[in-house]
């Protein structure tokens, strides 16, 4: 069956002009390599050697913005119980923002042509916000790497604006994470900051990562009630010794020293990461 002149006429052109096909199931392949070689030539771009990674709930307040949710709900007859936890919830993001600030400040003191230890988030609220408002607090640059989402998801204004990447592809957006990620601090979250905690573990015990990665839980009551991986222990699941791949911590002081101890034994002198 032929084709009419206005189908020939829509054929005709470059290849990777054709939007039909660039956005439709033949041009899959394309749309996910683009995912990793236009960052890949903005990291290089600006000189960015590895990053500190920051993960955490996009649903988390910080303290000042909270507590005016309390004071309007005890006023205005809202959700009273809800803003107190809010509220009681907002010192993890004031502890994302110092510590980011600190380790910004730490890594700019640093000898060098490259930028070494960048912070870097999934670009959205809640933690992310956080640690990339204390990386800008700290004159740093910072990095944004947001997901499109139905919902959620949208950059916060603190990310370095020609550092912030939208991904469509999860797992490209978790590539990015793990390959440039030279130490992860993990905030309280829901469903993906425990994936990602988890994806980045189980890297770790299996030896698929080729290079140390310190990871830092933060908020030891928070991660002791949702997880109790004694358990895993007990049951033979995993091996004593896995507890060990990670830090659980209240105190920003501990987190702050065991991530740039790591650093500085492991990862100083070695820019780059690789899987």
């Amino acid at each position: 069956m032929g084709r009419d002149d206005d189908d020939i006429g829509k054929m005709v052109g470059k290849a990777y002009e054709n939007q039909d096909f660039i956005h439709g199931r033949d041009g899959r392949a394309l749309r996910i390599l683009a995912e990793y070689m236009e960052p890949a030539a903005r990291f290089a771009e600006y000189d960015i050697a590895d990053t500190i990674v920051f993960f955490g709930s996009a649903r988390i307040l910080p303290e000042d913005e909270a507590t005016k949710h309390l004071e309007s709900a005890k006023k205005h007859g809202g959700d009273v119980e809800a803003a107190e936890r809010a509220l009681k919830m907002s010192v993890y993001y004031e502890a994302a923002r110092t510590l980011a600030y600190r380790l910004t400040q730490w890594s700019k003191t640093l000898e060098g042509s490259r930028k070494r230890f960048v912070v870097c988030t999934g670009g959205g609220p809640g933690i992310m916000e956080a640690a990339n408002r204390g990386a800008s607090e700290a004159a740093g640059i910072n990095v944004g790497l947001n997901i499109s989402l139905p919902h959620e998801q949208h950059h916060n204004p603190y990310i370095t604006r020609e550092l912030n990447f939208e991904f469509h592809y999860f797992f490209m957006r978790k590539f990015w994470f793990t390959y440039l990620g030279k130490a992860l601090l993990v905030f309280p979250g829901g469903f993906g900051t425990m994936d990602e905690f988890f994806e980045n573990l189980t890297l770790v015990q299996t030896g698929k990562l080729k290079k140390r990665m310190p990871i830092v839980l933060y908020g030891t009551s928070f991660w002791q009630d949702v997880f109790n991986l004694e358990k895993l222990v007990a049951a033979g699941t995993i091996s004593p010794e896995d507890l060990d791949l990670f830090l659980m911590t209240d105190s920003l002081d501990e987190a702050f020293d065991h991530i740039t101890g790591e650093l500085t034994h492991y990862a100083l002198g070695k820019p780059g990461a690789r899987l």
